[in-house]
């Protein structure tokens, strides 16, 4: 393989490999199970389902990644679980 040719698939390489980040929620003794799944079916745009899943999930373990993505599109979301009231990071 020719150095052109590495270069460019060391670059196709680079594109694929994205960061992905994730919004992580924390377990807390303020909110409801109701609260945190209408919260993450309007702002992460759950399911029911997996809301409640993700509820159970921060109340047993402490915390669930709630959504996966490009920190742009992360960011908004998390300042809406912020501001909802809810405990959540992008890490």
């Amino acid at each position: 393989m020719g150095t052109k040719e590495k270069i460019h698939e060391d670059l196709l390489l680079a594109e694929e490999t994205v960061k992905q980040n994730e919004i992580v929620l924390f377990n807390d003794e303020v909110n409801t199970f109701e609260h945190v799944i209408e919260t993450l079916v309007e702002v992460c745009e759950h399911s029911p389902e997996q809301a409640e899943q993700c509820s159970l999930i921060v109340h047993y373990n402490g915390k669930c990644t709630v959504k996966t993505g490009e920190y742009t599109d992360l960011k908004p979301r998390c300042s809406r679980l912020l501001q909802a009231g809810l405990s959540a990071e992008i890490v």
